[in-house]
């Protein structure tokens, strides 16, 4: 009774346990710092969204990623310091940065990155995943290339026209 009983808790010990997630291979070659070189096009559904953009992404090889954005050429400190700035002064600036950190994956077969969203400047975009296309252009430049097409779709990759620059940082 006790070695029937033994095979049955070994039986259930081995179904129950889920298998290890098998780890991404991360291209090494997007590992670092990236600064914003220029912006070609604008996102769907948001004309005249960057003037003069910069930025910084930053990918790490135990699969954490940053990025930051200003994307307004002018952005005017407030009026009563650091923290007291007006509503509208509050405004623009919010209107004219963005950021957001998670994690990343990479799919090798499609040269397709997803970021995995933890936080976001904008709020309705936390925990959600924004998937680009990326084009490895020697050891010191990529572009990225969003699958989005501002109404919830996909746009087929030969249609793409927003992309987006970056240049290794130094």
């Amino acid at each position: 009774m006790q070695r029937l009983f033994t095979c049955w808790l070994i039986l259930v010990c081995l179904t129950g346990s889920r298998a290890v997630p098998q780890q991404v291979r991360l291209p090494k070659e997007l590992f670092g710092a990236w600064r914003l070189s220029s912006v070609e096009g604008q996102p769907p559904g948001l004309p005249d969204f960057y003037d003069h953009p910069t930025g910084l992404i930053i990918y790490d090889p135990s699969g954490r990623m940053s990025v930051q954005i200003a994307n307004k050429r002018i952005r005017k400190p407030f009026s009563g310091g650091f923290a007291a700035g007006t509503i509208e002064e509050r405004a623009g600036a919010f209107d004219s940065y963005f950021g957001y950190y998670g994690t990343y994956t990479f799919d090798a077969a499609t040269g397709k990155v997803t970021h995995h969203i933890e936080d976001y400047s904008y709020p309705d975009l936390r925990g959600r995943d924004q998937v680009r296309w990326v084009e490895f252009q020697g050891s010191d430049r990529i572009v990225l290339i969003p699958l989005e097409d501002g109404k919830g779709g996909v746009i087929a990759r030969k249609d793409a026209t927003y992309k987006l620059v970056w240049e290794r940082a130094r």
